[in-house]
């Protein structure tokens, strides 16, 4: 007799799969397919420029990469972040625009030794920044941050500027904490070490650039675009006698110096065809050493059926 033990702890996981989990309507639960691919293509581009920048401006061997971008509250957001950590704050006087760069504490000091000629051969202690530290800071997140608009293309506003740098998500709020926003986390390669960094980024602003940029593109694919776009494509130009028909075992039968009769008039101009629609009629002619035609009309005959024949010499 054999025993089956059931394990209540695996049914019980597999029952909680199998409940439904509660929609908000008042928010997506994610970023459509097309808005994550665009952002996360535009934010490893910037991963990209940002560890070159890294790499010449701090003299430090960096390479960061793209982990994920999540469409989160900001509440849910902070909540994800250390408790210390650097955020610098980004703002557009004029417009709606905000983000936020994070990044630890210790990689910020790091930058800032490696940038005035030190070794950061010990461990550096998290502390807040001095006004001259925040000004090297600074400056190093200006370039930082053109590369940002320059990835996003124009989804962020040409006015948005380093502000202040906080130390606390919580108390760094670029919008209320049930707002949405995008994040865009990032590995951080630093030399031997490897760090964890992120933007957050107002998804009203973002997302509705975003569609209106989609919306453009899309727009752009108008009949006239269509019509450029065919009338540059290559075709092939053939010209023809008028065919015709013969048996397989006619043409099975051919042998060298037999003669195929025509339905070709020899009045009749060839036939210009692209494909197998005749586009109009030309008769033979020269062009320097080479053969040539001349376009006789532009509208094609009508096929005039003749008996044909084969001769043989």
């Amino acid at each position: 007799m054999a025993f089956v033990h059931i394990d209540d702890s695996a049914t019980s996981a597999d029952t909680a799969l199998l409940e439904p989990a509660r929609y908000d309507f008042g928010r997506p639960a994610a970023l459509s397919r097309e808005h994550t691919r665009a952002l996360a293509g535009a934010f490893d581009a910037f991963a990209r420029l940002w560890a070159m920048q890294l790499t010449s401006k701090a003299r430090l061997r960096a390479h960061i990469t793209v982990e994920r971008v999540t469409l989160e509250t900001y509440d849910e957001y902070v909540s994800t972040v250390p408790s210390t950590t650097t955020l610098v704050l980004c703002s557009a006087e004029d417009a709606d625009d905000r983000a936020v760069i994070e990044f630890p504490v210790s990689t910020a000091l790091l930058w800032i030794v490696k940038m005035l000629g030190g070794d950061a051969a010990r461990p550096l202690d998290t502390r807040s920044l001095t006004p001259i530290e925040q000004a090297l800071l600074r400056s190093l997140m200006d370039e930082t941050l053109t590369h940002l608009r320059g990835s996003l293309g124009g989804l962020l506003s040409e006015d948005l500027t380093v502000g202040p740098i906080q130390y606390n998500a919580a108390f760094a709020q670029i919008v209320s904490a049930q707002d949405l926003v995008v994040v865009a986390r990032f590995s951080m390669r630093l030399a031997d070490r490897t760090e964890a960094a992120s933007i957050a980024v107002p998804a009203a602003v973002l997302l509705t650039r975003l569609s209106d940029t989609a919306s453009a593109t899309h727009a752009m694919a108008d009949p006239d675009a269509v019509r450029k776009h065919v009338e540059e494509t290559p075709v092939e130009l053939t010209l023809r006698l008028v065919a015709r028909s013969m048996r397989p075992d006619e043409v099975l039968e051919l042998s060298v110096g037999d003669v195929i009769a025509l339905p070709h008039s020899e009045d009749r101009p060839l036939d210009l065809a692209v494909g197998d629609h005749v586009v109009a009629t030309a008769a033979v002619g020269a062009n320097g050493a080479r053969l040539a035609c001349v376009v006789t009309s532009s509208e094609p005959l009508s096929l005039v059926d003749e008996t044909p024949h084969t001769e043989t010499t």
